[in-house]
């Protein structure tokens, strides 16, 4: 199925719940970002409109932050096993070979998918684009061992790139 593709200007016409709805996606099952974003319409740019919202995830505090960072999936993870991740996920993570691991680098994936969670609270997250699973594997390991308060800000700036990766897919410029 074709993503639907929207340009600024109609996102800027859109009624609040249009809006949303569009934008729904872009920020891992937290539609209220796409809603406090709507607020400061229009938008001149889709650099704007990424502003917009990485700031509304930057005003809420961390409890907020932290359940948008755990909204996220883990790199082929038990969801990703089961086909249960959202669309732009799997499209995300299929992008990065994470579908054609090897038994080795899975299990690797998923032995470092639970150190990381029991040692933060939170999946890993990895704005995957322009990474091959060893590159994936190589930066997973490398932040396992960072700090919880740098994790929380690598994590945010890993969803920002994503959330504009996935802004210029469906933006028309």
């Amino acid at each position: 199925m074709k993503a639907m593709h929207y340009t600024l200007e109609q996102l800027n016409r859109a009624s609040t719940e249009a809006f949303v709805a569009a934008l729904s996606g872009i920020f891992e099952h937290s539609p209220w970002v796409a809603e406090a974003a709507a607020a400061e319409r229009p938008f001149t740019s889709v650099e704007a409109l990424h502003g917009a919202m990485s700031r509304a995830v930057e005003s809420v505090g961390e409890t907020k932050q932290l359940a948008l960072i755990g909204a996220h999936p883990e790199l082929a993870g038990k969801a990703a096993v089961r086909g249960e991740l959202t669309a732009e996920s799997t499209r995300e993570q299929r992008g990065a070979g994470l579908n054609q691991c090897t038994q080795d680098e899975f299990d690797k994936l998923q032995s470092l998918n639970r150190a990381y969670r029991e040692k933060f609270g939170f999946p890993f997250i990895l704005a995957v684009r322009g990474y091959d699973r060893h590159g994936i594997i190589a930066n997973f390991e490398a932040r396992v061992n960072n700090n919880r308060a740098d994790e929380i800000r690598a994590s945010l700036d890993e969803i920002y790139r994503i959330a504009r990766f996935r802004l210029d897919e469906l933006i028309d410029a």
